[in-house]
């Protein structure tokens, strides 16, 4: 019976494919889910830096949101602005729309 939780499982994954986007923002995920967001913003900013040509949009508003919810909204609405522009970039509207979106509805335009 293999008692690792999800988290290890994935840090196992990743030592064989340690540039594997989705298995990077699985462990971000469960890092918050665990409430340690520190080290989940910290898994999201390093996956965001990964690819930098093509970064992981989700990252974005995962961070971002998660930095609002530590009452951090100033380190949000630049993060927010990068990924509207990285979503752009690749022409994924609607990720652009929910990474604006956020911010938005609190008067603030994250694309200027």
């Amino acid at each position: 019976m293999n008692s690792a939780t999800r988290r290890q499982q994935i840090e196992e994954m990743l030592k064989d494919e340690p540039n594997d986007e989705f298995l990077r923002y699985g462990l971000a995920m469960e890092y918050l889910s665990e409430g340690d967001s520190e080290l989940g913003i910290r898994q999201l900013r390093d996956l965001i830096a990964l690819n930098p040509a093509k970064p992981y949009v989700p990252a974005y508003l995962i961070a971002a949101q998660t930095l609002v919810k530590l009452g951090r909204a100033g380190e949000a609405i630049p993060l927010l602005r990068e990924g509207v522009t990285a979503a752009q970039k690749q022409h994924n509207d609607h990720a652009a729309g929910e990474n604006a979106g956020p911010a938005g509805q609190r008067g603030v335009d994250v694309t200027q």
